[in-house]
């Protein structure tokens, strides 16, 4: 893909499992002094500098070869959500607290780094401008890596990689490629998403309503206004534990949408929350918390 910049993708990971090692003739008496040098560059951080410069992995192998975590001296920042978008924000209906995949990560790492998070809810449409003004420290939100939107504002890290689905009602009978084909389905989606931007890819605009957020696109559906949403499928699996027994998914429409987090150009938090999810990658921190909101199975 660096080779042949803009022409190729990846679609899937197929397997994650697979150890790589040198080889050696049967016996060689080479092998154990050749662990034993790999050994002592694991200990020293030498084997992780090496992959890290190569793209052989993206965080720390060894835990004691992340870089040490600043501190922020309890310093505040505003984190924007829309608390209208399970599972990464919502107000939950019994306590009335919000809550949700954003509202923990986001505690955790200033935990790590010393802050103080301030969450202010904030509307999804015109949010990219209102992060490249400075309104907010922090947009948190499930927020798609693209190249359009790193024009006006910077990314962290990606946390998870997600994929595009279409929800529909639990007695759809059609399948993925015929509700695309069939020309009296309608969907919904959220305005301004990369969401929309992969409805339009599949249907025709006049079988598309975009709505300002997300929980509208889906009381539609179930309101029988439309037939489908397209929507990731963290937020559809979300919309599907809200709604028990009533939706379900029908298909697969992109795999490959890395999420992370939103900050002002230049802000120099950007590189304090880096060090932090790094931290959390290596620790199983960051993996426990996908899992705990459905994030990752």
């Amino acid at each position: 893909m660096e080779a042949n910049p803009g022409e190729l993708k990846m679609v899937g990971q197929l397997t994650s499992d697979e150890q790589l090692g040198f080889v050696f003739p049967p016996g060689s008496e080479l092998r154990e002094a050749i662990d034993a040098a790999l050994e002592a560059m694991f200990e020293d951080c030498t084997l992780d500098e090496l992959n890290l410069k190569w793209g052989l992995i993206t965080v720390a192998d060894n835990p004691d070869c992340l870089p040490e975590l600043p501190d922020l001296g309890g310093q505040e920042v505003t984190v924007a959500v829309e608390n209208a978008y399970p599972p990464f924000n919502t107000i939950d209906e019994d306590s009335g607290e919000a809550v949700g995949w954003d509202y923990d990560t986001v505690r955790a790492i200033c935990e790590l780094i010393n802050c103080t998070p301030v969450f202010q809810e904030a509307a999804w449409d015109g949010i990219f401008p209102a992060m490249e003004a400075g309104e907010f420290d922090w947009l948190a939100d499930g927020v798609t890596i693209t190249e359009e939107r790193a024009k006006i504002i910077d990314y962290s890290i990606p946390y998870v990689t997600i994929g595009q689905v279409l929800l529909v009602r639990v007695d759809e009978t059609a399948t993925l490629e015929d509700f695309i084909a069939d020309e009296t389905k309608l969907v919904s989606t959220q305005i301004g998403t990369t969401n929309e931007i992969v409805a339009q890819e599949y249907f025709p605009v006049e079988r598309i309503s975009s709505f300002d957020e997300f929980p509208a696109a889906v009381l539609a559906l179930l309101t029988n206004d439309v037939d489908g949403v397209v929507i990731d499928n963290v937020g559809a699996v979300g919309n599907m534990e809200a709604n028990p027994g009533e939706l379900k998914m029908v298909g697969q429409l992109t795999s490959d949408e890395q999420l992370g987090f939103v900050f002002p150009p230049g802000s120099e938090l950007r590189e304090a929350i880096d060090a932090a999810l790094e931290a959390m990658m290596a620790d199983g921190t960051l993996a426990a918390l996908n899992s705990k909101w459905g994030l990752t199975p």
